[in-house]
Order: structure tokens, then C-alpha cells, then sequence
């Protein structure tokens, strides 16, 4: 989508002007009302478009313009009005207008200042995201017809300079949500690794491990989860050295890219398993916030560590009741092969702490617990720092992914203890998502360590957010470039 900023109040094709509440008149939205002789006025008395936040009021092909049509779009309460609300007036007028003919999109945002201008077309910029790669009988009036945005505005410098940062994070959204929706036997741990690999073309530095690396590693943990698969397990290291000093202690990213689930010998059942080419979105998280800031060029060192492996059941998989040890040196009873996520990410914690990070944290679609906890508005935060915690809560609060913090503690323990091994992998069905968050905390020592827990917000059958699509949400990439931005830059 190209995006243009301008001072020239020239209509094409469809404009957008914002409404505020008791249909209070934008500097826009007052002027297409003019152009018109009162069309846009006497359409709002007409219908019960009241500016409220989220409205649209179409009005077709109105006399004394040129454009194809005008959109009208509540903003609500002027004075209320944030970035977060911005992005959702904008992605609102793309989903409305997105098949609507048109090819320009012309918002009028006049008076209504660079940072929301600029909030405004990123919004529309992740409401304008369809994965369409494999639709070959899609229909011309079902294909997108917008192709450009223009956004009339006050101060044009201003505006791009405040949209360029957003445009980058966009496109690192964008491409969590290609990785999420591609089919797995496209997107197997081999490909995988080369998508992280061509981020090298965006100043990124990219090591790629394969089975053989992690072996005189020890990572037996993580290779365990992809004994049955005829693709081999790849650790793909993505580093970022954005700060004065190139030795500055990192934070670290870690992923969980479990490329297909099957749950292994432990079985799925049938129906749903399709979603399950879902279960690396963790890893398209930490992939997607590495293009983002290495695009917009962010002042900090940032390490992504992404597990990629496939869980599939076959003579040469791990069984039930075997006995790993990981690269730290303890010993895992795997009572349950499905509860293979854990096992990835410890090996990968283990590989991130070697950075000596000052924090670390890990993005994983781990438990279906967290969905019964928290539905699909909230991911889960478990912490041992309580500083990074808060900082995540505030990330998530500004960039619209919010996150929810969950209890661990030392009496979840009994809970994982094993007869057999240190620990098992599985606590059995109450607490869940704590006993595996309680998994992993004995694998980071004393740095400053979160897991996200995404397994409900990764991808959503539907969403009321006009931002996000049906299925692949990208979630976690405008929270940890928004934490990045907050915490680690100067």
C-alpha cells in the first residue's frame, strides 16, 4: 500500500473525515459538508450516525465532488481521543471501503495533528492485511481494490516523520502474520530458518543451527520434540546491535516454533488439528519484532532466538515416560508428548542466556489453559521480576496488545516434581498455564525473565478489533517493539 502525505485538499476516489461525538464536524469533515451544499449534514440527520467511536455513514457519489464516494467515521470524544483510537478510526474506514472499487483512499485529517495522521494510517495499514497467497477463484469484486492512501494533513514533515517508525513495525506485523498463516508443509523448520535468514537483507545478523550444532550442545531437549518429523530442527539466532556500544547487555527474545503439533505419540484429536500450523507463533513474534526494529532502526541490542521443530508421531519419536536431559544439565520425565513447547524453550532460554542478557523474554502459543484463564483478549505474563512485568503491562496498555500478569511461586513445584527425573512436563490440569510458566522459571536463574503465554491471542476465529484479521493477529510485535522503545532505547 503506498502512503502519501499532503497539505493539497485534492478528493479522489473515496475520502474519510472523522466525526466526533453529537456530530461535531472535523476541519474535514466540515469542508466536504460545504463542497457539497449540505449533503454530508443532511445524510447524518437522516440516519443514526452520531459520530459515536467506530460509525460509518457512507454517502455515495455526493454532488459537488469528484470522489466515488465519502465516509464519514465516529471518532467520539474529541478530547478522549489517543493514538490506540486513531488506529482503530483508521483500520475502521479500510475495512469498511477495502472492496468498496475505489483505488485512493483520501483521509482528511486537517487539525487533527501528525501523531494521529500518522496512528491513522497505520491502523489502516494492519486493517488492509489478507493472506490470499493460495485463493486462485477469488472473484474481482472480492480482491482488495484500495492500492494507496493519502492523508491530507497540516504538517506533512511531521506527519511522515511520525508515520515512518509505524510503517516498519507494520511491516514486521505483516510478516508475523504471513508466518503464522502459512500451511506447515510450506512452512516446515527448514523454510522457516531461511525467512529468518533473509532478514540478513535488513541489516540483521542471522546464525542458523542445525541438529548437529545443538547435539554437541546438549540440547536434548529441544531435539526430542522432533525425533518423529522428516524435517530437521533448526535454532535460528536473529541479532540486532542498534546501541552506542555494540557490548551493551541485550534483552533477548526467545520463540517457540513448533511448525506443526500433533501433540506427537500423545495424539491430538482430529478435529482442530488444522490449526496447529499456528503453534510457532511465538517465533513469528519474535521474528516479526526483530524485522520491525532493525527496519526502524531501534537504538538497543536485541537477540531473537527462535526453536523450530515439528512435533509428529513416529517409531523414532519420543514416548511417554522417556527421559531427556537438556542443555543445562537437568533431567525431564516427558509424561506427555504434547507438551512439547516447554522443552523447546528451555534449550533456547539456555542458548539466549549465554548472551548475559540483562533481560530475557519468551513468546509461546504454550498452554490452552491460558485461553480458559483469559479468553482471547489478554496474554498471559508470568515473571520473576517484578520491574519487567510492570514494564510489559505498561507496553501492552500503549501498543494495544495488553497482556495480564499470573502468579508463580514455589508451591506450584510439587506440581512438576518427578519420581524418576528433576522435573516432568506436565502438572496435571489445575493451574496449567502456571505449573508450565513454573517449568521454565527453573531454567533462567536470577535474570530478569518473562514468559508471554499467547496461545489465545496468536490467531482468533473472529475479532472485533477492525486492526487484526480473522486468524493470524501478529500479537506480540507492537508490544515488544513498543517495550523496546520504552525500556532499552535512550
Amino acid at each position: 500500500m503506498k502512503v502519501e502525505f499532503t497539505s493539497t485538499a485534492k478528493f479522489a476516489d473515496a475520502v474519510v473525515a472523522p466525526v466526533f461525538d453529537n456530530n461535531r464536524h472535523s476541519v474535514g469533515a466540515d469542508a466536504l459538508d460545504k463542497a457539497t451544499g449540505g449533503v454530508i449534514s443532511r445524510a447524518q440527520k437522516k440516519s443514526r450516525f452520531t459520530g459515536k467511536s467506530r460509525q460509518t455513514l457512507v454517502i455515495n457519489a455526493p454532488s459537488g465532488l469528484d470522489a466515488q464516494l465519502v465516509l464519514l467515521v465516529g471518532a467520539g470524544d474529541r478530547d478522549a481521543a489517543d493514538a490506540l483510537s486513531w488506529e482503530v478510526f483508521g483500520a475502521g474506514a479500510l475495512k469498511t471501503l477495502q472492496l468498496c472499487g475505489a483505488k485512493t483512499l483520501v483521509f482528511d485529517m486537517r487539525d487533527m495533528g501528525s501523531q494521529a495522521c500518522a496512528r491513522a494510517v497505520f491502523g489502516a495499514l494492519l486493517a488492509a492485511y489478507r493472506f490470499d497467497k493460495y485463493r486462485t477463484t477469488l472473484k474481482d469484486d472480492k480482491k482488495p481494490s484500495l492500492t494507496k492512501i493519502r492523508v491530507i494533513c497540516d504538517d506533512t514533515a511531521a506527519a511522515k516523520r511520525a508515520f515512518s517508525p509505524l510503517r516498519e513495525t507494520a511491516y514486521g506485523v505483516e510478516m508475523a502474520r504471513d508466518l503464522v498463516s502459512e500451511p506447515a508443509n510450506v512452512l516446515h523448520p527448514e523454510e522457516f530458518a531461511k525467512r529468518a535468514q533473509s532478514l540478513e537483507s535488513h541489516g540483521l545478523e542471522v546464525q542458523v543451527l542445525d541438529e548437529k550444532d545443538m547435539k554437541k550442545l546438549g540440547m536434548n531437549a529441544l531435539l526430542s520434540v522432533g525425533l518423529g518429523s522428516n524435517y530437521g530442527t533448526k535454532l535460528a539466532i536473529m541479532s540486532w546491535f542498534g546501541a552506542e556500544d555494540r557490548k551493551e547487555a541485550p534483552l533477548v527474545l526467545v520463540g517457540k516454533g513448533v511448525c506443526f503439533d500433533t501433540g506427537g505419540i500423545s495424539l491430538k484429536p482430529g478435529a482442530g488439528m488444522w490449526d496447529m500450523k499456528g503453534d510457532m507463533g511465538g517465533a513469528a513474534a519474535v521474528t516479526g519484532t526483530m524485522r520491525a526494529l532493525a527496519g526502524r532502526k531501534a537504538k538497543a541490542n536485541v537477540i531473537g532466538i527462535i526453536g523450530l521443530v515439528e512435533n509428529m508421531p513416529d517409531a523414532a519419536a519420543t514416548r511417554p515416560g522417556d527421559i531427556v536431559t537438556s542443555a543445562d544439565g537437568q533431567t525431564i520425565e516427558v509424561q506427555n508428548t504434547d507438551a512439547e513447547g516447554r522443552l523447546v524453550l528451555v534449550d533456547a532460554l539456555w542458548y539466549g542466556l549465554r548472551f548475559k542478557p540483562h533481560q530475557i523474554i519468551d513468546f509461546a502459543t504454550l498452554t490452552g489453559a491460558i485461553i480458559i484463564a483469559l479468553g482471547h483478549e489478554n496474554a498471559g505474563v508470568f515473571s520473576n521480576d517484578d520491574a519487567l512485568a510492570g514494564a510489559l503491562d505498561a507496553a501492552g496498555k500503549s501498543s494495544g496488545e495488553s497482556v495480564w500478569r499470573l502468579p508463580l511461586g514455589a508451591g506450584y513445584d510439587k506440581q512438576i516434581d518427578s519420581k524418576y527425573a528433576d522435573m516432568k512436563n506436565i502438572g496435571g490440569r489445575g493451574a496449567g498455564s502456571i505449573t508450565a510458566a513454573q517449568f521454565l522459571r527453573r531454567f533462567v536463574g536470577e535474570t530478569p525473565w518473562a514468559h508471554v503465554d499467547i496461545a489465545g491471542t496468536a490467531w482468533k476465529d473472529k475479532s472485533d478489533d477492525p486492526r487484526e484479521p480473522a486468524w493470524a493477529t501478529g500479537f506480540g510485535v507492537r508490544l515488544m517493539d513498543q517495550f523496546v522503545a520504552q525500556n532499552c532505547e535512550n
